[in-house]
């Protein structure tokens, strides 16, 4: 026997709410297990690994985080050996007059091209520095300057030592200086030290 007409409406009036609500949800930025978006997703995906249709967002990506410096995804977690430690006031002002004494030597030195580390680590000795030594447990024996090449950087299929020396003075437990020179410039910075490389500034991350 036929369905009365509204028996028949029922079905497609649920299908209607249901859309509304998906409508709704995805308004709202949520990521159901349903939706196409996610289809791809891995059960361990996080719902922040989708990216956002809200008009809000301006154009930039939702995956980088506030305060990138280069807007890159990730940046903070991937360059977080690059952050400095905090020096004290007084110690960081100790710092800065070390960085002030090193870059009158460096500025020397490149405008007279000697960036070898052997001629800048006798320059810097005889500002009356003492090169600092290290057991092999790490404990630090006395001295308080290191000079050493560049760190490598991948080129054209493998890793090439760039010209040029780093510099670093630990005047602080908390409180470094940190350096360079090479042929195209040199830099010299007061800085805490770093998690990874002590009182060398480390590379950026790839």
């Amino acid at each position: 026997m036929p369905l009365p007409t509204s028996a028949r409406r029922r079905p497609l009036a649920g299908a209607g709410l249901v859309l509304a609500a998906s409508l709704t949800l995805t308004a709202c930025g949520q990521v159901r297990a349903a939706d196409p978006v996610a289809g791809g997703a891995t059960s361990g995906s996080s719902p922040a690994a989708a990216p956002s249709a809200s008009p809000s967002t301006g154009g930039t990506s939702p995956y980088v985080e506030p305060g990138a410096g280069d807007g890159a995804p990730h940046h903070h977690e991937n360059n977080g050996h690059r952050q400095e430690g905090e020096m004290s006031p007084a110690h960081a002002r100790d710092a800065q007059r070390e960085a002030d004494r090193v870059r009158p030597v460096l500025e020397r030195l490149w405008k007279r091209k000697q960036w070898d580390p052997p001629a800048v680590r006798a320059a810097l000795l005889e500002l009356g520095y003492e090169e600092e030594r290290v057991a092999p447990d790490g404990r630090r024996l006395g001295g308080t300057l290191t000079v050493r090449s560049m760190f490598p950087r991948y080129r054209d299929g493998g890793y090439v030592t760039p010209e040029g020396a780093l510099v670093a003075v630990r005047v602080h437990d908390d409180a470094c200086v940190s350096g360079f020179v090479q042929k195209s410039n040199y830099e010299v910075r007061a800085t805490g030290p770093y998690p990874e490389t002590g009182c060398f500034e480390p590379p950026y991350a790839h």
